[in-house]
């Protein structure tokens, strides 16, 4: 039954995931979007998260691929695989779909699903949010969630390797 559940929130395909978000608002569900790497998964992450999924009724959570990892953040990244990465999100309450994205940025990904919510970490400004116009031009709203100071996955790696 856990694992059935846990594998129903993955999906592979942006159409699929489209075609779910549009019955989610057909029953006037706020569907918010995230994403990012996800790598160590930390306090700063659940936190975020949470949050985000505070913003409305379902939390899709767009996570990038091990190849999109090492180009954002260099050859020795990922530490942790793109599966296990999006099985962990996945296992999380609050998380209703997990997608992997191989793009550079997510906004195809953004412009198939359309967002109620777009939601990114307190490192960013609405102006410089991938997708944010497109949102906000379908009636959407875009959220930046400040972040909980001294947790990040490049301390946590320098505290391993240091």
């Amino acid at each position: 039954m856990w694992s059935e559940l846990l594998n129903d929130k993955l999906y592979s395909d942006a159409s699929a995931l489209a075609k779910k978000v549009t019955q989610w608002q057909l029953y006037n569900e706020k569907v918010v979007f995230t994403n990012g790497c996800f790598d160590i998964l930390h306090l700063g992450h659940i936190d975020y998260l949470s949050k985000a999924a505070d913003l409305g009724d379902r939390l899709i959570i767009g996570v990038n691929t091990d190849e999109s990892v090492g180009k954002l953040k260099g050859p020795s990244r990922p530490v942790i695989d793109q599966h296990t990465r999006a099985m962990k999100l996945a296992a999380m309450t609050f998380v209703d779909a997990v997608i992997l994205f191989g793009e550079e940025t997510p906004l195809a990904l953004i412009t198939a699903i359309k967002p109620d919510v777009l939601a990114k970490g307190g490192d960013y400004t609405i102006g410089t949010i991938v997708g944010a116009e497109h949102v906000i031009e379908n009636g959407g709203s875009v959220q930046v969630i400040p972040f909980l100071e001294g947790n990040s996955t490049t301390a946590i790696i320098n505290k391993i390797v240091g």
